[in-house]
């Protein structure tokens, strides 16, 4: 969940006369002040002056367009102008950078957009420049408490702040242990169930299969696959505008370790698993791979990238670390999907935004990754379980959903971008990760102190 932030519109009572004078500046001070907007609205946020017949904007990204077309195909006669952005892919920071024009212009906000990120509610649902926040709340009936309830446990504490949900998630980015299967028993090994059985294990490979890899070290979101797995305290949103950092912690250490020395022996190398040298070098020799679920149509059952036949691609539960009873996992990515408080047509866009991210149309029959949305994620595990592709059961995608470490926030800045930053260029020139977490701490903190958040 982002932080228990403050801010709520206090409600005021229309009075019998016409409102002037210092009465009108106040209401602008609540943040009422916006063209029309009402201060009561009943779906808690000052409304704009409906206009059932508008026509609804909606932001997407490249891959998202999928999900307007099926939308579209469901409702032939919807009013919809689809608008193609970048989603603040890999931390751009476009979505909070173009809504922050309109609110200065005072015009030209979308009615929906959906976001790669998944820390834009810590931002859209605040004010910004005394301007009201551009996310509309949800749960006060704006979407049914129903719906909303059908999402699977804590894949919307990203879009959760102080008690309200600001936005609806796409699909979740739990990450498994994806393997080989038929490699693995070709070689004679079993599958780690811990972290120190899968170093063991990364270590043997290098000696008795060298070439083979167990994963990667060289994207943005390692740290979201590696250290958040690990309970590491480097990214804790504990309060409104506070976080603790905290990369000396033992939980930081052993995932640095553990990564150090698989790099050193050449089973986790620091490539980006997106480059034509990982396909040229590893294409045929991943054994195994810690990653999100999206990951077995991104890169496994992709044939622009690994490639992998059908009947060989299996899935195991995320890893635990020696002692602990139970298995956290981390996740990269999924994306959100907001509503503009500005809208002059809430009935339309409320209901473009329960279709993208609960329709079997979309997230049964089209979308890509596992959704958020729980009665279409069986679905959808159903449909590739019955393609007969993968090797093994995806049960352990399915657990891995509700397993994700809470300690891990989502605040208003971006993590990769500072990893692929600070981190990145070093261990690509030799440094150690456990020599470079000082440097991650001094990072983090900075840019959370930019973002205005107090550091601990």
């Amino acid at each position: 969940m982002v932080g228990n932030h403050t801010g709520a519109l206090s409600r005021r009572r229309a009075s019998t006369v016409a409102v002037t004078g210092l009465a009108t500046a106040l209401l602008a001070l609540a943040g009422c002040g916006n063209g029309g907007s009402s201060a009561n609205g009943k779906y808690g946020f000052p409304e704009a002056e409906q206009e059932a017949s508008s026509t609804i904007t909606v932001w997407v990204d490249a891959d998202r367009q999928a999900a307007a077309k099926a939308y579209q195909s469901a409702n032939p006669d919807a009013k919809i102008k689809i608008v193609t952005y970048d989603g603040s892919a890999n931390g751009s920071n476009s979505f909070r950078t173009k809504m922050q024009l309109f609110d200065r212009a005072g015009n030209g906000w979308p009615d929906v957009v959906f976001s790669s990120q998944n820390n834009d509610a810590a931002w859209a649902s605040q004010k910004s420049g005394g301007k009201q926040a551009f996310a509309a709340v949800l749960d006060k009936d704006l979407i049914p408490k129903r719906t909303l309830g059908n999402f699977t446990r804590g894949s919307l504490d990203p879009c959760t702040v102080d008690g309200r949900v600001y936005c609806l998630r796409n699909d979740l980015a739990q990450a498994v242990l994806w393997y080989n299967k038929p490699l693995l028993e070709k070689f004679g090994y079993t599958i780690p169930t811990t972290w120190e059985e899968y170093q063991a294990l990364g270590e043997k490979v290098a000696e008795e299969h060298p070439g083979y890899v167990m994963g990667t070290a060289g994207d943005a979101w390692t740290p979201e696959v590696y250290m958040w797995a690990s309970k590491c305290q480097a990214n804790d949103v504990t309060g409104p505008k506070s976080v603790t950092v905290n990369t000396g912690s033992a939980e930081c250490k052993r995932a640095a370790s553990m990564l150090d020395t698989l790099r050193d022996k050449g089973t986790v190398p620091v490539v980006s698993v997106f480059t034509p040298e990982f396909l040229k070098k590893y294409s045929g020799k991943v054994l195994m791979m810690p990653g999100p679920a999206w990951y077995a149509g991104a890169i496994f059952h992709n044939p622009e990238s690994l490639d992998v036949p059908a009947g060989q691609l299996g899935v195991a539960a995320p890893l635990t670390w020696k002692g602990e009873s139970e298995a956290v996992t981390g996740n990269v990515g999924g994306g959100t999907w907001f509503i503009s408080s500005h809208s002059k047509n809430l009935k339309a866009a409320q209901k473009f935004v329960r279709f993208v991210t609960t329709a079997d149309a979309y997230q049964v029959d089209v979308a890509p990754g596992y959704p958020a949305y729980a009665p279409a994620a069986k679905k959808w595990i159903a449909k590739q379980e019955a393609s007969k592709y993968y090797a093994t059961s995806l049960q352990p995608v399915v657990a891995a959903a509700s397993q994700v470490w809470g300690g891990w926030g989502y605040p208003t800045f971006s993590q990769e971008a500072i990893w692929a930053k600070t981190i990145t260029p070093g261990i690509t020139g030799g440094k150690s990760i456990a020599d470079l977490l000082p440097t991650w701490q001094t990072a983090i903190g900075n840019q959370a102190k930019v973002n205005g958040y107090v550091v601990k």
